[in-house]
């Protein structure tokens, strides 16, 4: 039986990623893989988990938008100072720009001549992965599950809901969802929901809800849950625990 697994929050953490693929033994010639999106920033190897992205995508896997990725789009299409320096400032996309072998330094130019989306255009591995960011999608809907990064609105069916809260939703929709099929998202990471500074662990919520962002950029684990059987396989990151 083909196995349908879920994968959310790598934010950079390529040996992980790869760790977690060969522990839960992915094949994808049998496995449906679903990507739930933030992929990049904070951590050291954004560049890298977009390559195997683009790999897994090649081959059958769906690959979601997160929140990150349209950060990272708009800073980079729009070229205002604002967007970048927002992206690279305050979400972690120095780190991703490194992971590249990029310096901040190396776009100021671009910054104060209004030129920065025609020059990040002639970096060919960014641009690259800027267009397949552009290929994600914003959910998956199943029959008895709706995959999602950061979640649905409740009562709105999703087909109807704003892209953009799909990908930023929390609060709404952690105690407000209360519908038939089960919501996998990521997004937030699991040791809030589950109110313990110490708890990465799967979020089995008892409104129909699984979160699955188990803060491994922070120190804490990648999931992969398969459905429908609800099995987690993770890995623990080994780098010290940090909530900022």
């Amino acid at each position: 039986m083909t196995r349908i697994l879920a994968i959310s929050d790598i934010h950079g953490e390529l040996e992980l990623l790869e760790e977690l693929l060969i522990k839960v033994k992915f094949d994808a010639t049998e496995d449906e893989l679903f990507l739930l999106g933030d992929y990049i920033d904070r951590g050291p190897a954004s560049c890298g988990v977009l390559n195997i992205v683009a790999e897994l995508q090649a081959t059958g896997a769906r690959a979601l938008l997160g929140n990150h990725e349209a950060i990272m789009l708009k800073a980079c299409r729009s070229g205002t100072p604002k967007a970048w320096h927002h992206w690279t400032s305050l979400c972690g996309g120095d780190a991703t720009l490194a992971s590249y072998g990029y310096h901040l330094d190396d776009f100021q130019d671009a910054i104060e001549s209004n030129t920065l989306p025609n020059y990040i255009q002639t970096l060919p591995k960014l641009e690259e992965h800027l267009q397949l960011i552009e290929t994600f999608e914003t959910y998956i809907e199943l029959e008895d599950a709706i995959f999602v990064h950061g979640g649905v609105v409740p009562g709105v069916a999703v087909s109807d809901t704003d892209p953009l809260q799909l990908i930023w939703i929390r609060e709404e929709f952690h105690t407000g969802y209360n519908g038939e099929k089960t919501v996998i998202f990521g997004h937030t990471p699991t040791y809030k929901l589950h109110q313990d500074p110490t708890n990465y662990d799967v979020y089995f919520g008892y409104n129909n809800i699984i979160g699955i962002d188990g803060g491994a950029v922070f120190g804490g684990k990648l999931h992969a849950l398969e459905w429908p059987h609800r099995h987690i396989t993770s890995v623990k990151s080994e780098k010290p625990t940090s909530l900022e």
